[in-house]
């Protein structure tokens, strides 16, 4: 297909396709003529990944390129799957190398973590800084809620790794990682909405308006 009709195949403009081909991250077509190429279903599916990480993934487009050159040149080892996928979604800073609260909290639970993850653990640590500055606590029991059902989440999704193929297994673990997280925050918000509807919502429409005594004639 030409450059066109890939555009009209994945709603993506001509000009946004040429940049990801320019960025790396799109291979270029076959050449047909000196100012020609075709593109293939392969192309397309490339795109549409492209998208959906930049899109709703939220990844900037050096992050992306990242991310597909994992993809594109997975580890051998299925051990290293999750690493590979994090440190390619990453974007380290000196600064991450202190998280004393998020070490403390991960210490307490007993969670076995990569010691160079840094982002994610100051990622933790900001969160945790932030809600003591903002003056709102969160008990240690609610903390624990939260890991509990993160660690459960976690579980069933290390679970169902594909191992038959380090490609697939890598692909299955950086989309889940990237895509399934703003489906998390998005159910949470949702589950917000219904717990708060069955415990607080109105049984009935609210009655009139109770006027307190008017002012007294002398």
């Amino acid at each position: 297909m030409r450059i066109s009709e890939l555009s009209a195949a994945t709603d993506v403009p001509v000009a946004t396709i040429k940049y990801y081909i320019r960025a790396g991250l799109l291979p270029e077509g076959r050449a047909t003529a000196p100012r020609q190429a075709d593109y293939t279903e392969a192309h397309a599916a490339r795109l549409k990944l492209i998208r959906a990480l930049v899109g709703p993934g939220g990844l900037s487009v050096a992050s992306a390129a990242a991310v597909l050159g994992q993809l594109d040149d997975p580890p051998e080892s299925a051990h290293d799957f999750l690493g590979a996928a994090h440190h390619a979604l990453g974007t380290q800073d000196p600064e991450q190398d202190s998280h004393p609260r998020a070490d403390a909290l991960l210490d307490e639970l007993g969670w076995e973590v990569d010691p160079l993850d840094h982002e994610a653990r100051f990622r933790l640590e900001k969160a945790l800084a932030g809600l003591e500055d903002a003056g709102f606590p969160v008990t240690r029991e609610l903390l624990e809620t939260y890991a509990a059902a993160m660690h459960s989440v976690a579980a069933r999704e290390v679970q169902g790794v594909p191992l038959e193929s380090p490609a697939e297994a890598l692909r299955y673990v950086v989309l889940g990682t990237v895509l399934i997280e703003p489906v998390l925050l998005a159910l949470r918000r949702l589950a917000q909405q219904d717990v708060s509807g069955r415990l607080f919502a109105r049984t009935g429409p609210p009655g009139p308006a109770v006027e307190g005594p008017g002012p007294q004639a002398s």
